[in-house]
């Protein structure tokens, strides 16, 4: 393993997050909250000691990456930033106890969306800053922004390209363009543009500027933490529109915005994965709509309500419009079964990904055919194109590990003695970074009553969930360690 690499590295991610804890620092100064200035002057500090011993014990490293370096560097660096990034939250006395801290941050990294807080419209404002911008920095991922703002030197012997699969969510990253820095720096403009889109189009529904920021945070790196204890409950009905349009946009592979700047719009449309993450959303706002005639004054208020909660719960974003405990049973389960599904793969959203969904369909289907024709030679194609075996390996290999993830959070948790669907729900919705759940963790309630044991276990399924499982594994693995 190269250790002075790998410290290097996480070096350079801190420094990343130092300077994007400066804009909520001056909001704090400028509103007057001292307190809340103080804290984050002592994180910063603690932050640029990490950094420098950290660069001081891993001097004359050499610029050599490996998978196995890349995928234990993501997980190390995801844990190494929340450690550290929570402190404004425990120090400012917001949250007294550091494992809520640590739940609150873990929970905006990973675009999870699950807080402890009771209500916010209390908090300050440099703190609400820094929790929605956490959604942002986690959405597209902050090792991918430093793939694009620094250069890794001529020939990096795969380095960017073990760091992109490990921290890109979906089962395969390819290039966009040959380069790979040049992949990451589209990937982020894109990104930039959607979120500046999204502000726009807020602040024209009378939003103030403060709201439309951290709205956008979350809505276009789909996380789900709100400025408002209500969510977005309490905006208009062309706010609400906004937030659907742009999360249903985000949670679409990305490289099928830069394909379409490109005017490749055929292949755009012939998309498979595209195809499935439109038609499942569809199908389920239909279905939900259909099956809650009658619960609402209008038929509009009615679509309004299904597709927000459809495409936020499909894009793992969080955000909510509305309590859908109340709702019957149908479009409930409909949206358990799209919180399994998630988003598509290279999106900022999370969940099992509609782009591997699909090579479990196709391969179940080619076992299916095999049985009937032993004989003849299937292979699977996704978009025309055969996939390799090692892929559909991998996909499988993430499903048993998924599922097993699952159920053995769900029997630690289940410790504190809450009933099924909570602690099931949460797994479900931590796991998948969505946020509410169902019962005492749905769209109205938090996570506060969980115990430290739990919501440490919960938030190792939201770090898990966003990496993908296999960077948080290969990070505990007593083979990762030793030496070649």
């Amino acid at each position: 393993m190269n250790y002075k690499m790998m410290g290097r590295f996480i070096g350079k991610i801190l420094i990343v997050e130092a300077v994007f804890m400066v804009p909520a620092m001056l909001i704090s100064l400028w509103e007057r909250e001292f307190a809340v200035v103080r804290a984050f002057m002592w994180t910063l500090t603690a932050i640029l000691a990490a950094v420098g011993l950290l660069m001081w014990a891993c001097r004359g490293s050499k610029n050599k990456f490996y998978a196995r370096e890349g995928l234990a560097c993501v997980g190390l660096s995801w844990i190494v930033m929340s450690l550290l990034g929570c402190l404004p939250f425990f120090l400012s006395g917001v949250m007294p106890n550091y494992v809520d801290a640590f739940f609150e941050i873990v929970s905006g990294f990973t675009t999870t969306g699950a807080s402890i807080l009771p209500e916010v419209e209390s908090v300050p404002k440099g703190i609400l800053y820094w929790r929605s911008f956490s959604h942002w920095l986690g959405g597209m991922g902050v090792l991918v922004f430093l793939l694009a703002i620094s250069s890794m030197g001529g020939n990096d012997n795969g380095y960017t390209m073990h760091l992109l699969r490990a921290e890109s969510p979906g089962p395969n990253v390819g290039k966009l363009v040959p380069k790979m820095r040049k992949t990451a720096s589209i990937l982020y403009l894109i990104y930039i543009l959607l979120t500046v889109l999204d502000v726009f189009f807020l602040l024209l529904g009378e939003m103030n500027l403060f709201e439309a920021v951290c709205t956008a945070f979350g809505t276009v790196g789909t996380g789900g933490f709100g400025v408002r204890n209500d969510s977005i409950a309490g905006y208009s009905p062309y706010i609400q529109n906004v937030c659907t349009v742009f999360m249903f946009l985000c949670g679409v592979n990305f490289s099928c915005f830069y394909l379409l700047l490109l005017r490749q719009f055929k292949n755009v449309f012939r998309d498979e994965e595209l195809r499935l993450y439109v038609g499942v959303t569809v199908g389920s706002i239909l279905l939900i709509t259909l099956n809650l005639k009658g619960f609402y004054d209008t038929f509009s208020e009615t679509l309004r309500h299904a597709s927000f909660q459809v495409v936020t719960i499909m894009t793992t974003t969080g955000f909510a419009t509305t309590d859908y405990e109340f709702w019957p049973g149908l479009p409930k389960a409909i949206l358990l079964c799209l919180m399994l599904i998630g988003a598509s793969a290279g999106s900022t959203g999370g969940g099992f990904k509609c782009g591997r969904a699909l090579l479990v369909f196709k391969s179940l289907h080619r076992s299916v055919q095999k049985i009937v024709h032993p004989q003849k030679v299937q292979v699977v194609r996704v978009n025309g194109q055969p996939i390799e075996e090692k892929v559909l390996q991998n996909t499988n290999a993430y499903l048993a590990a998924y599922v097993l993830a699952i159920i053995l959070s769900f029997l630690l948790i289940s410790v504190d003695g809450f009933s099924i669907t909570t602690n099931l729900s949460a797994v479900f919705a931590c796991f998948n970074n969505i946020g509410p759940g169902f019962e005492m963790v749905g769209p109205t309630c938090n996570y506060a009553m969980y115990s430290n044991f739990s919501k440490l276990v919960l938030a190792w399924d939201m770090l898990a969930g966003r990496l993908e499982i296999f960077p948080i594994l290969i990070l505990f693995s007593r083979t990762t360690w030793k030496h070649r």
